[in-house]
């Protein structure tokens, strides 16, 4: 494997996917977030640099094209697991669906370019394969911070009764320990983040129908 930077660089996104598992395992909440967060998002940032370094450099390597889209699958999939298996809220069910289609999607393409082999080629990542996981890791990226937004507003109404929760969150009373800003972070960064997911659930399955039709041609039987 040839070391240059954009190849380093590939490899620490690789390596910090299961890193994501490791905060929770190692810390408490919210710290567990705070740093899965930070890590998730620099990961994301040198998605973008690799690439770019790459090809500005003329530094583009087998192992580099092959490591890259390995990455971002890694850190989907196990973002996701961490986001279902925390997940305590109602809306539990909503975050499953697409989580479900999207973990789908990339074990059966992956297994249609395993299977075709030398042909495999004919599944080239699209450009709207592009936005799919830039859809991914932005609608991942606002649900890990609602993690954060949840934890402070629980710790906020810590010595509160709960008829002044409840006129903290109407308004009839000011701000009690940033409780209202806390609440109203917590409440959009989940349902921003959830809707962000299902756009991106549904650019995966278009791009998953888009590769097996491409790889139709080559699943026929002589």
């Amino acid at each position: 494997m040839k070391w240059n930077l954009p190849n380093i660089l590939t490899v620490l996104r690789l390596l910090a996917a299961p890193g994501l598992a490791v905060m929770f395992l190692y810390f408490t909440r919210p710290y567990a977030d705070w740093f899965a967060l930070i890590l998730f998002l620099s990961a994301a940032i040198t998605d973008w640099f690799d690439g770019y370094l790459a090809r500005a450099w003329k530094q583009e390597t087998k192992i580099g094209a092959m490591l890259d889209p390995i990455a971002d699958k890694a850190m989907v999939v196990i973002a996701l697991m961490i986001l279902v298996g925390y997940s305590e809220d109602s809306w539990t069910p909503w975050l499953v669906l697409p989580a479900t289609v999207i973990l789908f999607r990339e074990v059966f393409v992956s297994g249609l370019r395993e299977y075709l082999g030398d042909v495999a080629g004919t599944l080239k990542v699209t450009q709207l394969a592009k936005w799919k996981t830039t859809a991914q890791m932005v609608a991942i990226a606002v649900l890990f911070s609602q993690g954060i937004f949840e934890h402070y507003a629980v710790m906020s109404t810590y010595g509160m009764d709960a008829a002044l929760v409840e006129q903290v969150i109407a308004g009839q009373v000011e701000d009690v320990n940033h409780l209202r800003w806390h609440l109203s972070g917590m409440y959009w960064s989940g349902h921003i983040g959830l809707w962000l997911l299902w756009i991106a659930a549904t650019l995966t399955l278009i791009t998953g129908y888009d590769y097996l039709r491409k790889a139709m041609p080559h699943l026929k039987e002589n």
